[in-house]
C-alpha cells in the first residue's frame, strides 16, 4: 500500500532520505545508500513515535542511539550529522500540527538520550574491540618473535601490513624499526622516529606507574604490559593510544628487544569527551547541569575534616510571566544572559555555577572558609541581577529568590543539602522575593513536616484517620445547650492528634478540602440525628455548626451535596448551621453568594464566623444571606479582667444592637469565665461557646450536658 502523498509516511521517508545522505559517507557499512536508508527507516519511525509520546522514554531514545553503532556508524562524525538532522528535520517532518515549542524541547531531550545511548554502545563495542586487539597483540608478538628467529621475509609481511602501529627497540630504548601505520599515527618520517629513544616519549598525562612497568619489562621481570598512553605529535596535538609493550627474547630465552603495538584511539577519546560534556552540561546555557553539579556537591561533602561548603539556590521571580508574554524564545535568551552573569560571579577557586532546569540555578563554593565566602557569593549573584536585561528591544528587570545553605562537610547528603536550599529559597519567595534567606534547621523541619502531611492527607481520609470533636453552643439566657460546633481532628500515626490549623490549609491547597469537608458534613449530620433520637425531644432541637472553607464555597456541588446528606440522614435543614469566615464573604460577588442564598432559603442557618477580624464592612451585612454573627474571641478577652474594658463593652454592645436590628443572632467564642458569660448575657448576646462550658470532646459529652439541661 503506497503512502499518502505528503502524508506522515511520505514525510517520514523524506526524513530518512536526508538522514541517510548525511551519514552514509562517514559509515563503514557494506550496504548501498538505498539499503542503508531502509535500515534507518525503522529508527526514524521510532523517533517520530517518541516525539509524540506523552511520557518521555529515555531508554527507547538511547536504544536508537545504540542502533546507530550496530549499523556501523562508529565514526564520531556520524553521530554529529545524525544529531544535526534530528535537530533540523524531526519536528519539521514529524511534528505535524503539535505545539512547536514543546516538540522542539522534546526533540532536544531525544537528542541527548540518543547521544547517551550511542556513547554507551560505543564503549561496549570498544571494550570488545580492545579485547580482540589484546589477543591480536599477543598473537602478533608470537608471530613477530617467530619471524625474527625464522624468516625475515615473513617478518616484513607481518610488520608492514599490520593495521596497527608497530615499533621495535632495543633494551636501552633505541628505536630500531617502525612500520607505516606508526609513521602515519605520529606524522613523522621513519628517520626521525628511529632517531628517538623510548624514554623521550614521556607525556605529562602518563600514569604514575608506567615508568615502573617499563623498567620491569626491560630487566626481564615482566613479559608485557598494556596501558592507555598519550604522545605529543609535531603539530602540538595529542595522540592517544592503546599501547601494548612486550618483551622479545632470543633463542636462549634472554631479553633482546621490546615490541610496541599501538592502536590510535584519539578520535574515540574526543568523542567520549564530547559526549561526556553534553551529558554533564546544559544545552541552552552551557553551564554544568544537574548531573555534574551533584558530582561536585558530593565531592565537596566528602572532602574530609576541616572542609566546608556553601550553596546558593536561585529561582527567578516572575520568569513564567516573561515566558508566557514574550514567548519561549525570548525566555531562552533571558536564561542565557542570566547564566552568563552568574558564571561571572563564580570567580574564586572552588566555586561553580550550574543550571538545574527551568529558571533554577545553583552556585557552589568549597573550602575551609565558606561561612564568609557564601555570603559574598550570594551578594555577587543578587548584584548581577540588578541591571535590566534587554530582550527584543525591551529592558526586563529580573529579580531572584535565593536560598543559602552553609556547613561542614560530612554531616549531610547531597539530597538533604539541596532540599534545605530549595525550602529556604521558597521561604525567600514567600516573603516577597528579590531577597536571600539563610537556611534554618527548624524552618526546614516544619516545611518537611508540612510536605509529609500534605502527601499523607489522601490516604489518611481513605484509612479513616480523621475524627470529629464537638464543642457545645450554650444559650446565654437560660444556660441550655442548643447545639455544637463540629471540629475535625486528624489522628496521625506519627504526630498524634493534629488540630485543624495544622492540616486544613494543606487540604485547601491540594483540593482535598472538598472531599474532607463533605465527610465532616456527613458525619456531623449523622451525629445530629443521633442526638435528636436519643434526647427524644426533651431538650429541644439540637443544631450542628459545620465550618465551610472558601474552597468548598466555590465548589459547584455544595448545594446538591448538602441536600443529599440531609435527606439521607432524615434531618431537617434547620438542624444545620454552616459557618463561613468573614474574610471569605465580605466583598464576595453574587455568583459566590448564590449557593449560600439557596441553602438559606431551604432553612439552613448561615453564620458569619470570626466577625470583627476582617474588614467588617457593616453595609455589606444587608446583602449577605447570614442569620448569625459569630464574634471573634478577641472581643471577649478584655472581659476576663475586672472591671471589664469599657471600650470592649461598647464595641460588643454596638455590634449586638446592630445585629439584632438586622434580625441576626449573635454567638460569642472564647468564653472562659463566668464573669464573661454574665457580661455577655447583659449585653444581649444570644449564644456562646468556650472552655467555661466545655472543651471540644466526643459526642457523648454533649449528650450528658443536654440531659442535665433536660432534667433541670
Amino acid at each position: 500500500m503506497s503512502a499518502e502523498p505528503d502524508g506522515p509516511e511520505d514525510r517520514l521517508h523524506r526524513l530518512t532520505t536526508i538522514w541517510s545522505r548525511a551519514v552514509y559517507p562517514v559509515t563503514s557499512t557494506s550496504l548501498t545508500r538505498a539499503e542503508f536508508a531502509e535500515e534507518l527507516l525503522p529508527l526514524a519511525r521510532r523517533l517520530s513515535e517518541l516525539l509524540h509520546t506523552r511520557l518521555f522514554d529515555a531508554d527507547a531514545a538511547k536504544a536508537v542511539g545504540a542502533a546507530l553503532v550496530d549499523a556501523h556508524c562508529t565514526d564520531p562524525e556520524a553521530l554529529v550529522r545524525t544529531l544535526d538532522c534530528v535537530d533540523a528535520y524531526l519536528v519539521l517532518y514529524c511534528g505535524e500540527d503539535g505545539p512547536q515549542d514543546e516538540l522542539r524541547l522534546r526533540s532536544s531531550r531525544l537528542q541527548h538520550a540518543m547521544a547517551a545511548g550511542y556513547a554507551q554502545a560505543l564503549r561496549e563495542r570498544t571494550r570488545a574491540e580492545q579485547e580482540a586487539i589484546a589477543q591480536a597483540a599477543l598473537r602478533a608478538q608470537g608471530v613477530v618473535a617467530q619471524a625474527l628467529h625464522a624468516s625475515e621475509a615473513r617478518f616484513r609481511a607481518v610488520f608492514e601490513g599490520a593495521a596497527i602501529g608497530i615499533g621495535i627497540a632495543d633494551l636501552r630504548g633505541n628505536v630500531l624499526q617502525v612500520n607505516e601505520a606508526l609513521l602515519r599515527m605520529f606524522g613523522l618520517s621513519e628517520q626521525t622516529l628511529r632517531g628517538r629513544r623510548v624514554q623521550d616519549w614521556a607525556h605529562p598525562e602518563d600514569a604514575p606507574h608506567l615508568r615502573r612497568l617499563y623498567e620491569e619489562l626491560v630487566r626481564g621481570e615482566r613479559e608485557h604490559y598494556h596501558v592507555e598512553k598519550a604522545f605529543n605529535r609535531p603539530d602540538g596535538t595529542a595522540l592517544w593510544t592503546n599501547l601494548t609493550v612486550s618483551l622479545l627474547r632470543d633463542a636462549d630465552g634472554s631479553p633482546q628487544y621490546q615490541l610496541a603495538l599501538m592502536e590510535d584511539t584519539t578520535e574515540r577519546r574526543l568523542l567520549n569527551l564530547r559526549l561526556r560534556y553534553e551529558a554533564t552540561h546544559d544545552a541552552l546555557t552551557g553551564l554544568p547541569n544537574r548531573t555534574l553539579f551533584f558530582e561536585r556537591l558530593e565531592k565537596a561533602l566528602n572532602a574530609g575534616e576541616g572542609q566546608r561548603f556553601g550553596l546558593c539556590y536561585l529561582d527567578l521571580d516572575g520568569f513564567k510571566t516573561i515566558n508566557d508574554s514574550l514567548g519561549h524564545a525570548a525566555g531562552d535568551r533571558l536564561l542565557v544572559e542570566v547564566a552568563d552573569r552568574l558564571q561571572s560571579c563564580a570567580t574564586a577557586p572552588g566555586e561553580m555555577v550550574a543550571r538545574l532546569g527551568g529558571d533554577e540555578f545553583v552556585a557552589l563554593t568549597t573550602g575551609p572558609g565558606t561561612e564568609r565566602g557564601v555570603d559574598e557569593l550570594a551578594e555577587r549573584i543578587m548584584n548581577a541581577l540588578v541591571t535590566p536585561i534587554s530582550i527584543d528591544g525591551r529592558d526586563l528587570l529580573v529579580r531572584g529568590s535565593l536560598g543559602i545553605v552553609e556547613g561542614p562537610a560530612g554531616e549531610r547528603t547531597a539530597a538533604e543539602v539541596l532540599r534545605s536550599a530549595d525550602i529556604t529559597m521558597y521561604r525567600a519567595k514567600s516573603a516577597g522575593g528579590n531577597r536571600a534567606e539563610l537556611a534554618d534547621p527548624e524552618a526546614d523541619a516544619r516545611a518537611i513536616t508540612r510536605h509529609g502531611l500534605t502527601t499523607a492527607l489522601p490516604a489518611a481520609l481513605e484509612r479513616g484517620e480523621f475524627f470529629i470533636e464537638y464543642q457545645p453552643l450554650v444559650h446565654l439566657g437560660d444556660g441550655s445547650v442548643r447545639g455544637a460546633e463540629a471540629l475535625v481532628r486528624w489522628l496521625h500515626p506519627q504526630h498524634g492528634v493534629l488540630g485543624p490549623d495544622r492540616f486544613i490549609p494543606l487540604a485547601e491547597h491540594t483540593g482535598l478540602i472538598v472531599p474532607l469537608g463533605r465527610w465532616v458534613l456527613e458525619e456531623s449530620i449523622r451525629q445530629a440525628r443521633a442526638w435528636r433520637e436519643r434526647h427524644g425531644g426533651q431538650a429541644g432541637p439540637l443544631r450542628i455548626n459545620v465550618n465551610l472553607s472558601p474552597c468548598q464555597l466555590g465548589h459547584p456541588g455544595l448545594v446538591q451535596d448538602t441536600v443529599e446528606i440531609l435527606e439521607r440522614a432524615g434531618v431537617t435543614p434547620d438542624a444545620l448551621c454552616l459557618e463561613v469566615t468573614e474574610s471569605a464573604l465580605i466583598g464576595a460577588d453574587d455568583d459566590l453568594l448564590k449557593p449560600l442564598r439557596r441553602l438559606a432559603e431551604m432553612g439552613v442557618d448561615i453564620a458569619l464566623d470570626d466577625f470583627g477580624t476582617g474588614y467588617s464592612n457593616l453595609a455589606n451585612l444587608r446583602r449577605l444571606p447570614v442569620s448569625i454573627l459569630k464574634l471573634d474571641r478577641s472581643f471577649t478577652q478584655g472581659m476576663q479582667r475586672f472591671p471589664a474594658d469599657p471600650v470592649d463593652l461598647k464595641i460588643v454592645e454596638g455590634i449586638v444592637s446592630l445585629a439584632h436590628s438586622l434580625d441576626l443572632a449573635v454567638t460569642v467564642e472564647g468564653v472562659e469565665t463566668g464573669a464573661q458569660a454574665e457580661q455577655l448575657r447583659i449585653l444581649g448576646c444570644d449564644t456562646a461557646q468556650g472552655w467555661y462550658y466545655a472543651r471540644p470532646g466526643p459526642p457523648e459529652r454533649l449528650h450528658d450536658l443536654t440531659l442535665v439541661d433536660a432534667t433541670g
